[in-house]
C-alpha cells in the first residue's frame, strides 16, 4: 500500500460535533485535572482547557488518515500546532473543515509526514482555533518525495524557570479515550504488539493535555482563555503510569518554550514546545472588540462609490479593516469619462469615522485596470486579504435589440472585471496563506429575467467562476463565495416598484457579506440570496435520474421519451461539490446497473446474499501473488461466521471458521451492510470501534483492493 499523494489539497469537512459541559469536564479528567483545578471540572465555574480543541475534532484527524491512505499500524502523532482566535465556550457545536497541505518523505525506513490544517468555528459564529496536524507515518517513507523544510530549535541554556511533575494513572488511556480518540493502540494489547509496543501506550494528545495544564498553571494561572498558541512535537511514546515532568523556560512576557520528560528515564516525550499568550491588557482589549472584526486586514471593494459597495466599505472599516474604495465614477450604464468624486466621498466618510481608507478610480474592465486596483492596496497597506467584486453596470434590452457592444460592455465589467481583479488579488492571498473573495451574482442570473440576457449571463458566469476557483483556492486558506443581493441601488432605482424601495435598503445585505469576508467563515463555494433581512442558500441540485436501457448500447429516443418522468424527477436531489463528483455519481448509477452483486434492490441486501456474491465482486486482476484467508465474524440477527480464501487468483467463500485465518474482521450485521453498501467509511468504522481487526492488520487493507462492491 502506498500513500495517496494526490490527497494534497483535498478538502475535508465540514465536520460538525455538538458538545456540552460534561464533555469538557470528561476531557479535563482524562488529562489529569483534579480538585486543584476546579475551573476545569466544576460546572459552576467551568473554563475550557485549550487543548480540548484537539479532542473535540478528532474525527478530522481520522479523515486525514483515510484520505492519505497511511498504514494504520504505523501512524503516530508527529506535531501539533494550535492558534487560538477566541475563548472556547463550554457548550455548543463545532464546525471544522480544512485540507491536507503537504506530504513529506523522510526516506526509506524513516517514514513520511502528512500535514493537514483545519479551522474550527463555533455555532455562535466565532472562529475558535486553527489546528495544524502532522501525522508521522512510520511505514510509508521512501517514495522519493520532498523531505520537507528543516527547522532549528534550541532550548535556552540554564535550568528551567518552572517544573511541573505529574503521574498519569496506569489506566489513564481508558479514561482519555472516552473523549473520542478510540484508536486501538491505546487499549488493545494485541494491536499494540503488532504496532511494535509491549503494551498499549499513552495517547500523545493525553500527554499534550498534561503539558497544557502545566504551562497555564505557571504562566497565566486560572486564565486558559489567554492562550494564543500551543505547539509541540511528539518525540517518544510513554506507557501509562509512568511519571512525567514538564520543564518551562519563559522567553518574554508573552512567550515560553517547554518540553515534557519521562521522569524515570529522562527521555523527552514532548519536544519543541512553544506557548504564546495574551497579556491582561491585550486580553481585555480583545474582549471589548468581541464579535466579527477585521483588525489588521486589508479589503478591496469594487464599485464602492455608492449603493451596496459603499455600505460594504463602511461596514468593513467600522470593524477595523483598511479599505480600498474602488469606483470609476461613471453612470449606471458605464457611460462617461469617470470621476474621482464618488470614491473620495466614501473615503472621507470612513476617515471621519476614525477608519483607514484610500480611493481608487481604475476601471476593472481591463487587465491593466484590475492589476492597478490591487497595486493600490499593496502600495497603501502592503497586503490584500479581502476582495469584494461588486462593480457593475446595466444595459438592458431584449436579445434581438441588443447590439454586440451592449453585450460586451456588461460582460466586461461584471464577469471579465471580476477576473481582472481576482487574478492578481488571489496571487497575493496565495502567498500569504489567507484570503476571502466574494462575487456578486443576481436573481436575474440564477433564475432569469426579461430583457437582461447580457446581465444574467455575466451573473451566472460568476457562479461558474466561483465553483472552479474554490477548488484552486482551498489549499491556500482562501474562501470564495457568491452573494445575490436584493437591494435598492442606483442600478435598480427605476426598475423596482416604489413601495419596495424603502424596505430594500443595502444595509440588510451587509451583515451576510461581512460574515462571508471574516475569519469566522470557513465556508467556500456557496451562493446566498440576501435582502430585506431574509437570507437563504442557493444550490445547484441534481436529480437521481435513471439508466435508460442496458447501459451497454445507446437507448432509442423513444425509450428516453418514455422515461422522462423519472429523468426529470428531483426527488432525492443531491448537491455535488465538483464536476468529478457529478461524474462519479453517474458512474455509480451505471455500476449499480451492470455490477449489482445482490441482484436485488439495496434495501433487500442481506448478509447471506453478500457472501454468496463475494466471488462476483472479486477483482481477479488485482490478486496476483496474494495468498490470504479473511474470516468475517458478523454479530446480530443476521450474523454468522464466513471465511474467504484468496489463492492462485481465485476467490472461494466458505461458511464457518477457519483454523488459521490471515485476518479476522469483526462487525455487527448492520454495520457490515453499511460498509458493503458504501454508507459507512472503513476508517471511520475502525477508529470508532465498529470494525475490529485481528491477525495481520496489513493484509486487511487488501480487501478494498480485491473487491468492488
Amino acid at each position: 500500500m502506498a500513500l495517496n499523494l494526490s490527497a494534497v489539497g483535498e478538502h475535508i469537512g465540514p465536520l460538525i460535533r455538538d458538545y456540552a459541559w460534561k464533555d469538557v469536564v470528561l476531557y479535563a479528567l482524562g488529562v489529569g485535572a483534579s480538585f486543584d483545578e476546579l475551573e476545569y471540572v466544576y460546572e459552576d465555574r467551568l473554563k475550557v482547557l485549550p487543548s480540548f480543541s484537539i479532542a473535540a475534532i478528532f474525527d478530522f484527524l481520522a479523515h486525514v488518515g483515510v484520505k492519505s491512505n497511511a498504514d494504520l499500524s504505523g501512524i503516530l502523532h508527529g506535531e501539533q500546532d494550535i492558534l487560538f482566535h477566541n475563548p472556547i465556550p463550554v457548550e455548543g457545536a463545532l464546525t471544522t473543515q480544512g485540507t491536507i497541505t503537504h506530504i513529506f518523505d523522510k526516506g526509506e525506513a524513516k517514514g513520511a509526514l502528512v500535514v493537514a490544517e483545519a479551522d474550527t468555528v463555533h455555532s455562535n459564529g466565532s472562529k475558535l482555533f486553527t489546528n495544524v496536524f502532522t501525522l508521522f507515518c512510520r511505514k510509508d517513507g521512501g517514495f522519493g518525495g520532498d523531505p520537507g523544510p528543516g527547522e532549528t530549535f534550541a532550548l535556552p541554556d540554564g535550568p528551567p524557570d518552572f517544573r511541573e511533575s505529574a503521574r498519569p494513572s496506569a489506566d489513564q488511556p481508558l479514561l482519555y479515550r472516552l473523549s473520542g480518540d478510540v484508536f486501538a493502540l491505546h487499549v488493545d494489547p494485541e494491536f499494540a504488539r503488532i504496532s511494535g509496543f509491549e503494551r498499549p501506550i499513552m495517547h500523545g494528545l493525553c500527554t499534550h493535555g498534561y503539558a497544557c495544564r502545566a504551562v497555564i498553571k505557571h504562566l497565566f494561572p486560572g486564565e486558559p482563555e489567554r492562550m494564543r498558541r500551543f505547539r509541540v512535537r511528539f518525540s517518544r511514546p510513554l506507557y501509562p503510569g509512568v511519571p512525567l515532568v514538564t520543564e518551562i523556560w519563559k522567553l518574554s512576557k508573552n512567550t515560553a518554550v517547554f518540553r515534557t520528560l519521562n521522569e524515570h528515564t529522562g527521555e523527552t516525550i514532548l519536544d519543541r514546545g512553544r506557548v504564546d499568550w495574551l497579556d491582561k491588557e491585550e486580553f481585555q482589549a480583545r474582549a471589548k472588540r468581541s464579535g466579527i472584526r477585521f483588525d489588521g486586514r486589508v479589503a478591496v471593494v469594487t464599485g464602492a462609490g455608492a449603493g451596496l459597495g459603499r455600505m460594504y466599505a463602511l461596514g468593513l472599516a467600522a470593524r477595523g479593516a483598511r479599505v480600498v474604495v474602488n469606483d470609476l465614477g461613471v453612470s449606471r450604464d458605464g457611460v462617461g469619462t469617470g470621476s474621482e468624486l464618488a470614491a473620495e466621498r466614501v473615503v472621507r466618510e470612513i476617515r471621519e469615522a476614525g477608519g483607514e481608507a484610500v480611493p481608487d478610480c481604475h476601471s476593472v474592465s481591463t487587465s491593466e485596470g484590475g492589476q492597478a486596483v490591487v497595486d493600490t492596496a499593496l502600495q497603501a497597506f502592503g497586503r490584500i486579504d479581502i476582495l469584494i467584486n461588486n462593480a457593475g453596470i446595466l444595459r438592458d434590452k431584449t436579445l434581438l435589440k441588443m447590439e454586440p457592444e451592449n453585450w460586451k460592455a456588461v460582460i466586461d465589467v461584471h464577469l471579465s472585471g471580476a477576473y481582472h481583479v481576482t487574478r492578481p488579488a488571489f496571487l497575493k492571498m496565495k502567498e500569504s496563506g489567507y484570503g476571502r473573495i466574494l462575487f456578486t451574482s443576481s436573481a436575474a442570473g440564477l433564475y432569469g429575467n426579461f430583457g437582461q440576457t447580457n446581465y444574467a449571463a455575466a451573473k451566472m458566469g460568476l457562479v461558474g467562476f466561483m465553483n472552479s476557483l474554490k477548488r484552486e483556492a482551498e489549499k491556500y486558506g482562501v474562501t470564495v463565495n457568491t452573494v445575490a443581493p436584493v437591494a435598492a441601488t442606483r442600478l435598480t432605482q427605476d426598475i423596482l416598484p416604489p413601495d419596495l424601495l424603502d424596505r430594500m435598503k443595502p444595509e440588510f445585505v451587509v451583515p451576510l457579506v461581512l460574515y462571508l469576508c471574516s475569519e469566522e467563515c470557513s465556508t467556500s463555494g456557496k451562493i446566498y440570496n440576501a435582502g430585506m433581512g431574509h437570507f437563504n442558500r442557493v444550490a445547484i441540485g441534481t436529480g437521481p435520474g435513471i439508466v435508460v436501457g442496458d447501459a451497454r448500447t445507446p437507448p432509442s429516443a423513444e425509450a428516453v421519451a418514455a422515461a422522462m418522468d423519472q429523468i426529470t424527477s428531483l426527488e432525492g436531489t443531491v448537491e455535488f461539490p465538483n464536476a468529478l463528483a457529478a461524474l462519479t455519481g453517474m458512474m455509480d448509477s451505471l455500476r449499480a446497473k451492470t455490477h449489482d452483486i445482490s441482484g436485488k434492490p439495496a434495501e433487500e441486501l442481506t448478509i447471506q446474499r453478500v457472501f454468496e456474491n463475494f466471488p462476483k465482486a472479486f477483482l481477479r486482476e488485482k490478486a496476483a501473488g496474494v495468498d490470504a484467508i479473511f474470516q468475517f465474524d458478523i454479530s446480530g440477527s443476521q450474523g454468522g461466521v464466513w471465511h474467504v480464501v484468496i489463492r492462485n487468483e481465485e476467490c472461494t467463500v466458505f461458511q464457518g471458521a477457519h483454523e488459521r485465518p490471515t485476518t479476522t474482521i469483526g462487525m455487527s450485521d448492520d454495520d457490515f451492510l453499511g460498509l458493503i453498501s458504501g454508507k459507512l467509511n472503513a476508517m471511520s468504522a475502525y477508529t470508532s470501534g465498529k470494525l475490529k481487526i485481528g491477525g495481520d492488520l496489513m493484509k486487511s487493507q487488501l480487501i478494498e483492493k480485491l473487491f468492488r462492491f
